[in-house]
């Protein structure tokens, strides 16, 4: 299972704790310029007719570069190369945030982990990945060579990310793996999942396994 760490910066995560409660900044055509909570956390998110920008940058440059009440700018190419630049990072990707909270149920916890074996290999591609964007990194593998982790990512959230081997794909192997993600964490907390829109399995996969769209984001990461 995995732990909490300590505590980010606040103003990302109270936006995020509180889209977990169900709670959304106004829809009112806006922009919020907050600054990044983490050295890798900068990133733009998109919800539903707001705008957050968490980006250690001037508000006013910021504003001087949308076009007041378009909520389609911040996402596209211009802005996010005007940024790209001034901060010194790249765009990592453009990825819908969807999101579920953790099982509850004692027996459906313990069905959907019964089996997983922690791996504790770090030189997995997908692994090494992981650790690049998130802390406290947790995976699991299952007995048809499904991969499941979590770690704490942007602001504090707790994520997951799976692999399906090809053999298992189109056989609800994706679902499942993300049903287990949600049995992995804390009952008190919910889960988040970045998918690129274009990938319709793996959309599926989530939808089907209870997590639903709030939004969408890009994140800046540093440039190597």
């Amino acid at each position: 299972m995995t732990s909490q760490p300590a505590s980010p910066p606040a103003a990302l995560a109270a936006i995020l704790r509180g889209v977990e409660r169900g709670v959304f900044p106004a829809p009112d055509l806006s922009v919020t310029v907050i600054p990044a909570p983490f050295e890798r956390d900068t990133c733009v998110i998109g919800l539903t007719a707001h705008i957050v920008v968490a980006a250690d940058v001037d508000p006013a440059w910021v504003h001087r570069q949308l076009p007041p009440g378009d909520l389609s700018a911040p996402l596209n190419p211009p802005f996010l190369e005007a940024l790209s630049k001034l901060t010194g990072r790249a765009v990592n990707a453009i990825d819908a945030m969807l999101l579920a909270p953790a099982l509850t149920d004692a027996a459906e916890r313990a069905e959907l982990t019964a089996g997983l074996t922690e791996l504790t290999d770090h030189d997995h591609p997908r692994v090494r990945r992981a650790w690049q964007y998130r802390d406290n990194v947790r995976v699991y593998v299952d007995a048809d060579g499904g991969l499941v982790l979590t770690g704490y990512g942007l602001a504090g959230r707790l994520e997951c990310a799976l692999e399906v081997p090809e053999s298992s794909r189109g056989k609800g192997h994706g679902r499942r793996l993300a049903k287990t993600a949600r049995a992995l964490a804390p009952t008190d907390s919910h889960v988040w999942a970045q998918v690129t829109p274009g990938n319709a399995a793996s959309f599926r996969a989530f939808l089907a396994a209870g997590y639903l769209p709030v939004g969408s984001e890009a994140l800046l990461t540093a440039m190597t």
